[in-house]
């Protein structure tokens, strides 16, 4: 199964005009990301304080399609995918009662932080698309078949 984020919009979350401030999609966005490494069982600690290598966001974007207010519970579908061998894009769909309210993409590079030159990514990270890889195909296998019915 596609991995599912489940978040509830806090008041901290919007801006004067009552919907969900601009930059904080992708803020949660990332926590989508951080919550799908830790359901494989990749320590957040060793991740992300002091790491060898890393994977900076270099590319990011977001497309706001409805409104999204105070209270409204997101799910946000993660479908991660390897482009080359350090490189990555990670595509959200984010829904409120089964719309689809907004979509991003965030691409990420893996570096060593030494010297912050391109390098290949770690097994662990590689496992993780290839669970994700494999979860996507399965449903899209899934529609094929139901289509064709």
């Amino acid at each position: 199964m596609i991995f599912a984020y489940q978040r509830t919009i806090r008041f901290a979350d919007t801006d004067a005009a009552g919907v969900v401030y601009f930059a904080n999609i992708l803020n949660i966005c990332h926590e989508a990301y951080e919550d799908s490494l830790m359901h494989v069982n990749i320590n957040m600690r060793n991740f992300f304080t002091h790491p060898s290598i890393a994977y900076p966001i270099v590319h990011a974007s977001a497309d706001y399609l409805r409104p999204i207010y105070c209270g409204d519970k997101l799910i946000i579908n993660l479908i991660p995918k390897k482009i080359t061998g350090d490189k990555f894009d990670i595509n959200y769909e984010i829904n409120v009662s089964n719309v689809i309210v907004a979509k991003a993409i965030t691409r990420h590079v893996c570096i060593d932080v030494a010297t912050r030159n391109k390098r290949q990514m770690s097994g662990e990270i590689i496992s993780w698309l290839e669970t994700n890889r494999r979860d996507v195909e399965d449903i899209e296998r899934k529609k094929s078949r139901e289509e064709i019915i």
